[in-house]
């Protein structure tokens, strides 16, 4: 099980990652954007996948890739299937989440496709923002990690 120490400890190794600001936060939105589709028990593979392709930190792709949870899975399709069909311009549908397989989600397919996608790539920009500004923030307040900032300043990556 989780626990709330286990938690933190992750979160400030995401944190005081060895790397700039903006690659971390880059791996975490693509991550983001991937836990969106209804992909589901693909989307760890796909931010592995996606990380070594893109060559973006895999520990950040695949924390982004576990934003959507179980506990927000079926809200997240409902909207996604809501604003799909208004962008496809269908008539109002009664949708019902009976299954997480692809064979009960079929039916519905690009109308969920293209809103989670939607939806994905804001979700991503504003995790990107978040994750961009927690890193500043976080590497800001511990001393051990200045030197990391100098450094980056050095060789030109702005952090800032």
């Amino acid at each position: 099980m989780l626990s709330i120490d286990k938690l933190k400890k992750q979160f400030k190794k995401i944190l005081s990652l060895d790397a700039h600001p903006g690659h971390i936060a880059t791996g975490f939105a693509v991550g983001v954007f991937i836990s969106f589709t209804p992909f589901f028990g693909l989307h760890t593979p796909l931010a592995i996948a996606l990380a070594f392709i893109f060559r973006l930190n895999k520990l950040t792709c695949i924390t982004g890739a576990w934003v959507n949870t179980p506990l927000t899975v079926v809200p997240v399709l409902a909207a996604s299937h809501k604003l799909g069909g208004i962008i496809l311009g269908n008539r109002p549908v009664h949708f019902r989440v009976t299954s997480l397989e692809w064979s009960a989600l079929r039916e519905h397919a690009s109308a969920i496709i293209l809103g989670g996608s939607v939806i994905g790539f804001f979700a991503a920009l504003a995790g990107y923002a978040l994750c961009y500004w927690l890193v500043i923030a976080f590497r800001k307040k511990d001393p051990a990690l200045v030197e990391i900032t100098d450094e980056m300043e050095i060789v030109g990556e702005e952090l800032d």
